[in-house]
């Protein structure tokens, strides 16, 4: 076997690496919509996010869309995940095999604050009115693999983000690709081998709020009778960044059979808001003829990452086999986030 093809691919993965060398952070709570961070696929959430080169169905519309060439079947995909202090996130997406042209997919993840009291200095208690807070981002993906070991896919991004009567908007790409080669197989096939996955993530414009909630009365002169008091005045906000996340990941499979399968997987995390950090991930699937797939999944979140809340995750779910080709995913992931508490997120997939 000839391993001297791939040395430019690894050669150019460890200088990709480089960078990633633990650093003081020095941008923390400097990005907008940062929703977008939270992590969107109940499999990767069990897996502490360690997904980058493994994604290979409709979840890979947000770890690594080039993942999304790995489908053989039309998807349809619902993620429910209540997130701390009672916000409600949730992702919905389906996607399309286009056969030897590739694969399309589209996406909605949404976030909902609920209800909050508006008050003022005056009454601090509460107006009596409500406000509320929501999220949402829509992806177009596409994704391809030019040979049977190179697989790329890119989204567009809308982000939008609303606070009452004021909102910010902003357009993002995410890009990424995943490599297989037959190091470390079993078997000796390209499917059980190292995988290696590289993205980036929301890439694009920056967010600036405007809204009728920033106008206020401005007296000018407040020490002097005469002059136009409240004027109508607006306060113009600073632009601010987008989450930009960078990962690089590696997967192998020591363990295949019929029936048996044990994957294992580390992603580096670059981010433009903290300092980077490692994921690390395991997935355990039996296989049942006639049924489907049992699924037993674990891992551990932002690996030296200073001060970092998150910590180990677990989950699990079952593939099930129906007929005409069709089948049906259901996962469970949870996840721990220290003195914020734990969160459950619910997944529901169907294969058409």
């Amino acid at each position: 076997m000839n391993y001297r093809k791939y040395l430019p691919v690894i050669l150019a993965v460890a200088l990709a690496a480089l960078p990633l060398r633990a650093q003081e952070p020095t941008r923390i709570g400097t990005t907008a919509a940062n929703f977008l961070e939270i992590g969107y696929g109940t499999a990767g959430s069990a897996m502490g996010d360690a997904c980058v080169s493994l994604a290979n169905d409709l979840t890979a519309l947000y770890w690594n869309p080039a993942g999304l060439a790995e489908m053989r079947k039309n998807q349809a995909l619902f993620v429910y995940q209540p997130w701390i202090a009672g916000i409600k996130t949730s992702f919905a997406g389906v996607g399309f095999d286009l056969h030897s042209y590739g694969s399309l997919s589209f996406g909605f993840t949404s976030v909902n604050y609920g209800d909050m009291k508006v008050t003022t200095m005056a009454m601090q208690e509460g107006t009596g009115e409500l406000f509320s807070a929501n999220d949402l981002a829509f992806s177009l993906a596409y994704a391809r693999k030019l040979t049977n070991w190179f697989a790329f896919g890119g989204a567009g991004k809308y982000v939008r983000s609303s606070i009452w009567h004021t909102d910010a908007s902003a357009m993002a790409i995410d890009l990424g690709v995943i490599i297989n080669t037959y190091f470390f197989s079993p078997n000796g096939r390209r499917e059980q081998g190292l995988n290696i996955g590289m993205s980036i993530s929301n890439y694009g414009s920056r967010m600036r709020y405007d809204g009728i909630d920033l106008i206020n009365p401005i007296d000018i002169l407040t020490d002097e009778n005469g002059n136009f008091s409240d004027v109508p005045g607006r306060f113009h906000l600073s632009e601010w960044e987008l989450p930009l996340i960078f990962r690089l990941g590696v997967s192998l499979t020591p363990l295949y059979s019929d029936h048996h399968e044990l994957i294992l997987s580390c992603d580096a995390i670059h981010p433009n808001n903290n300092n980077e950090s490692i994921n690390l991930g395991a997935q355990y699937a039996l296989t049942s003829p006639g049924f489907g797939r049992l699924f037993l999944r674990g891992g551990y979140k932002a690996l030296f990452m200073d001060h970092s809340e998150f910590g180990p995750t677990f989950g699990a779910g079952v593939e099930m086999f129906t007929l005409y080709n069709t089948g049906v995913k259901i996962d469970y992931a949870w996840r721990d986030i220290g003195m914020l508490g734990n969160v459950n997120t619910f997944g529901v997939m169907v294969m058409f």
